[in-house]
């Protein structure tokens, strides 16, 4: 099926496609029109766009000096929202999707050493964070965990293309992942990044709360609540136009832009891809997103419209609309 193309998203093919563990379909996609795509760096992730309105977020997994290519892989989760259901069930070789991105707000920064872990499915966008640090020289480790090793993609290519600097911790075997020892093991200066369930990711973030600038998250899930949401009505202000908007308590941020004919990109709504993520031209923000770090939070310079309001003690933000 042919689908159109928007300023915003662009058509591709499905060029190859192939299970890579159970439960886990690899797509290699191509832009129909056979034109390069656009460049991405380790850690971006690109946003599906499929029937019925479900858009959902992968990371690039492939190789980013391959301009022809981009590869996604996908989990197929049987109590989820119907969008990875039905990648494995109807989404064949030859057939088109419609994508959007890529973006990034993982980034692989420049490090004296690296330790990467995985949980499943988040071995994703490591992958080319390691094919990176190894053209870098840099040196660099990999923790894997799974439920068990018949459900951890890649797995048999990692062994052979890194032997030696791969662990892997399948749960049926081996059981959780030994934080303590893991980071007990590791330079002071080692850079950790980190994707999988939220479980793992908040361990990681509660035993690094004394170096939080060496650890790097990628969430998949929104962040459990920090508190209950500050119930009461806002002004944002349009700096280009001066225009005011009041956000009342059931309405978000987004909400208020889009049902006032301000279009803002937009696609989880749950504050996890980014896209919808704006510049914070003054006011305090009440940050609900889990992408931006306590020190970019601190920074006050943008904030997610889809979960992120007002603080308490700010009455309006002025946002770069």
């Amino acid at each position: 099926m042919e689908h159109p193309e928007t300023d915003s998203q662009r058509a591709l093919t499905v060029h190859a496609r192939r299970e890579v563990a159970a439960d886990i379909v690899v797509l290699d996609l191509r832009a129909a029109d056979e034109k390069p795509l656009p460049e991405w760096q380790s850690g971006a992730h690109v946003d599906l766009l499929l029937p019925g309105g479900m858009t959902r977020q992968y990371s690039l997994c492939g190789n980013p000096d391959d301009r022809m290519t981009w590869r996604v892989a996908v989990l197929r989760e049987e109590n989820g929202r119907g969008g990875s259901r039905y990648i494995h069930e109807e989404v064949r070789e030859g057939e088109q999707v419609l994508a959007r991105g890529p973006r990034n707000h993982f980034p692989l920064l420049p490090g004296a050493g690296y330790h990467f872990i995985a949980g499943g499915i988040g071995i994703t966008p490591l992958l080319p964070m390691m094919a990176q640090a190894t053209r870098d020289g840099v040196d660099w480790h990999l923790t894997y965990g799974g439920r068990s090793k018949q459900s951890m993609a890649f797995a048999d290519e990692l062994e052979k293309t890194y032997p030696g600097r791969v662990t892997y911790h399948p749960q049926d075997v081996c059981g959780l992942i030994d934080l303590d020892t893991l980071l007990a093991g590791l330079q002071p200066s080692t850079e950790v990044y980190a994707c999988g369930p939220g479980p793992l990711l908040d361990a990681l973030a509660q035993r690094m709360a004394d170096r939080p600038e060496c650890l790097h998250l990628e969430r998949f899930a929104p962040l459990k609540s920090k508190g209950p949401v500050e119930r009461r009505a806002f002004d944002i202000e349009l700096a280009s136009s001066g225009r005011v908007l009041t956000v009342t308590p059931g309405e978000s941020v987004l909400d208020v832009l889009l049902d006032n004919d301000v279009y803002i990109e937009s696609s989880c709504e749950e504050g996890t891809c980014g896209s919808c993520e704006t510049r914070i031209v003054s006011g305090e923000v009440d940050h609900r997103d889990a992408i931006l770090s306590d020190a970019e939070r601190a920074k006050g310079e943008s904030l997610m419209v889809c979960v992120s309001r007002a603080a308490a003690t700010c009455p309006r933000l002025v946002l770069d609309l």
